[in-house]
């Protein structure tokens, strides 16, 4: 009977500690931090995808725009799902990491940077800019070399590397940080080479000379 009395106290012992952790756990995901970092997060998300899709929606027209023009895919919903949950169980474990305030802020200041240069690339642009890479010259295609352009060949993709990066500086994620740099990087160091091959065809060498004086805007990337 005393062995049932001691097991049965264990047993309250360690009820009680698992109950005071997971109340400190949502007390932790509910916290301010927390309300502050995600509504950032999700409204950065919001704004620059449904952006996307009202800009495509005025310079192309609706008959030519479709799903694709919010940029949302399979791997991309991946890729969030993974921050946050990163997000969630850092600030379970360790609350500490995400109160370091000039961290988060510098990320908000990068995503705001990226997400301007990006638009800033799209406006210039006008019909000349598409989500997807065209393969064949259309009529109004023209080769853009002012405004940002004159400074980066590809704005839109230096802003949204920018814009990616910033949103996991901005919870303070550390590995997707690093993670979203190297994966965003290598799909831009692929897609900026095969989409010049058709630059080059259409521009010629005018391309070749805007090429050669101004840097693509993705690190290590010519």
């Amino acid at each position: 009977m005393s062995f049932l009395k001691h097991l049965w106290g264990d047993l309250e012992v360690h009820i009680s500690i698992l109950t005071l952790y997971c109340s400190a756990s949502f007390s932790e995901i509910f916290s301010y931090t927390a309300y502050r970092q995600l509504s950032q997060m999700f409204l950065s998300i919001i704004f620059f995808h449904s952006s996307e899709y009202i800009l495509a929606l005025a310079v192309h027209g609706k008959s030519n725009v479709n799903l694709k023009s919010l940029l949302i895919s399979p791997s991309y919903l991946a890729a969030m799902f993974f921050s946050l949950l990163e997000y969630l169980i850092e600030i379970v474990l360790f609350p500490g990491m995400k109160e370091y305030w000039w961290i988060s802020n510098l990320g908000l200041v990068v995503v705001i940077v990226g997400e301007i240069m990006r638009k800033a690339a799209i406006i210039t642009a006008g019909y000349s800019f598409t989500h997807l890479i065209r393969t064949n010259r259309e009529e109004n295609h023209r080769l853009i070399t002012h405004g940002i352009y004159r400074f980066i060949r590809h704005p839109a993709y230096c802003g949204f590397f920018i814009w990616s990066v910033g949103t996991q500086i901005m919870l303070c994620n550390p590995i997707s940080t690093i993670g979203f740099a190297i994966v965003v990087w290598h799909f831009f160091a692929q897609r900026i080479p095969y989409e010049e091959y058709f630059l080059r065809q259409f521009f010629g060498s005018s391309y070749d000379e805007y090429a050669r004086g101004v840097p693509s805007g993705v690190p290590f990337v010519k």
